[in-house]
């Protein structure tokens, strides 16, 4: 049933669907500013996402702020206009999830996007009580995807949710964690446990999931999601002290957060990397990374041993 305060954008959106069409709309895939192919990434049931999506974390904790809420809602705009499609976020986050849940509807029509947020309560019997929050948060009848979020009560949650999905009350079920913590946890969900996505942080200077994760992923056919794909803005912030490579440039990267975005999704592990930002411009910088070539190993070894250098 649906939730009580559907937004009138889900229910333009369930009708245009016929309520059967599937989960992931057809356009998925365009730079709808223009018209062109972006980069996608196949996902475990064989339907494609944009290989660079949206961290929520901090960036849309903005309560009800009128100003800061039109600010949320033009980079959402800019980000789905580009082409992206996949929106992370967590009840852990604050206000994000309601802030979403706002800018979509403001946006209106259908705005395509892929729904994924998390788990987090020790309470192992409120995952479906969690799950519908979001649901009521974002304006969606369903989520994409839903993540126990740093294994909090992973097990009570796990088997709930993959209850849910035989159900088709979701359509993905995953795991994360952050900082690097619990990867043989990690690991060892990932060989036991029938998920489909699992999120884990990875960026240029901070390889270890290439370790054994990835390489894990892509052998269990799991989706990869890389958080903290700058380091929390640390690394982007301390790259732009820098001027961009003439190499780079040539090589066909635009700008240091195409650099550092190509970079992880040129694994053939990785599914998506979610950078955060809560400003317009910085959003058009990363869906950069959406377009163009994509770095090969060579390449990849050189942007490593360019990085250290700074």
């Amino acid at each position: 049933m649906p939730a009580p305060d559907l937004s009138r954008r889900r229910i333009l959106q369930l009708a245009a669907a016929g309520l059967g069409a599937g989960w992931l709309p057809v356009t998925f895939g365009q730079d709808k500013s223009a018209g062109r192919t972006v980069i996608t990434r196949r996902l475990p049931d064989g339907h494609d996402l944009p290989a660079i999506g949206m961290g929520t974390w901090i960036t849309f904790n903005v309560g009800s702020d009128p100003e800061a809420r039109a600010g949320r809602t033009q980079v959402l705009r800019t980000f789905l206009e580009a082409g992206g499609a996949l929106v992370d976020s967590s009840p852990m986050y604050g206000s994000a999830e309601s802030v979403i849940g706002h800018a979509l509807d403001e946006i209106g029509g259908d705005p395509s996007v892929f729904a994924a947020s998390k788990v987090w309560t020790p309470d192992g019997d409120a995952t479906a009580e969690q799950v519908a929050q979001s649901e009521r948060r974002w304006g969606l009848e369903r989520m994409d995807l839903m993540q126990v979020h740093n294994l909090v009560a992973w097990e009570a949650h796990l088997e709930h949710l993959l209850e849910m999905r035989e159900e088709g009350r979701l359509r993905f079920v995953g795991i994360t964690t952050s900082h690097g913590r619990r990867h043989t946890d990690i690991e060892r969900i990932m060989r036991d446990w029938p998920i489909d996505f699992v999120q884990a942080s990875y960026s240029l200077a901070n390889r270890e999931a290439e370790d054994r994760l990835l390489p894990l992923a892509e052998e269990r056919g799991i989706a990869f999601i890389a958080n903290r794909p700058f380091q929390g803005g640390r690394l982007i912030d301390r790259v732009k002290r820098h001027p961009f490579p003439v190499w780079a440039r040539e090589a066909g990267l635009a700008n240091w957060a195409d650099f550092l975005l190509k970079f992880l999704i040129a694994h053939p592990a990785a599914t998506c990397a979610i950078p955060a930002t809560s400003r317009v411009e910085h959003m058009r910088e990363n869906m950069t990374a959406l377009r163009g070539p994509l770095p090969d190993e060579a390449l990849r070894r050189r942007m490593v041993e360019h990085v250290q250098e700074l």
